[in-house]
């Protein structure tokens, strides 16, 4: 396994996530509950090749986050806010602990509306913040670059979703349980966050589909 199997949700292991996030059995839950969450990831057997197949896994972002804290030496809330809420103006927020007393990184992040749709401005601008490039614009690009299929109608970069209008226009998107959005669409300059409840629904990741074609779009044209 590579730091890009886990950027493109392909690690190959054992894991499944449909499973009410209430079940025990939701390998996210096993997770959380385990003595040592990465041990509990990395000792998942493996089901697929490596970097081949995209299912979601909320491990995967929790590996990233370790190997941010190991790397740098700092804690992942320490670094993030020098690195990122602090240059966008972030500073009130709130991030769940796991067990282990770290921040739940698949998972625990709380945002206000206008806090997350600064980092969809960030992506709109290629890394770049008023005078202050916070992220390589490389890098962003890199990461908007479609990886893996999701299914027949998303794709996945680097811990983004990438999709299309049904205008054909790109969007890159970030996901949240229960409806949670902040979506990018550099074609029309545009940055949009939803907010919504849908917790535990398998649908809830079509909403973006019904939100930028059944009202945004249309409201563009008329205006």
């Amino acid at each position: 396994m590579t730091v890009a199997h886990a950027l493109t949700m392909s690690l190959g292991i054992e894991w499944d996530e449909s499973l009410p996030y209430t079940d025990p059995r939701n390998s996210e839950i096993a997770m959380e509950r385990s003595p040592d969450r990465y041990r509990f990831i990395l000792e998942r057997p493996f089901v697929t090749e490596p970097g081949t197949v995209w299912k979601y896994k909320g491990g995967a972002t929790a590996l990233l986050a370790h190997l941010i804290s190991k790397g740098t030496e700092t804690p992942l809330i320490d670094f993030a806010r020098v690195n990122l809420f602090d240059p966008l103006g972030i500073n009130d927020f709130e991030w769940v602990s796991g067990m282990n007393r770290e921040p739940s990184a698949a998972s625990g992040l709380r945002l206000r509306p206008r806090d997350l749709a600064k980092i969809g401005q960030l992506m709109l601008n290629r890394g770049r913040w008023g005078e202050q490039q916070i992220v390589p614009a490389e890098w962003i690009d890199a990461s908007t670059e479609p990886r893996l299929p999701v299914d027949d109608e998303i794709e996945y970069g680097y811990q983004w979703w990438l999709g299309k209008g049904r205008d054909g226009q790109p969007w890159v998107g970030g996901f949240g349980n229960g409806g949670q959005r902040v979506i990018i669409m550099s074609s029309r300059e545009m940055v949009v966050t939803v907010m919504a409840g849908s917790y535990n629904s398998s649908d809830a990741r079509k909403l973006i589909v019904s939100i930028i074609g059944e009202f945004l779009l249309p409201a563009l044209h008329e205006n």
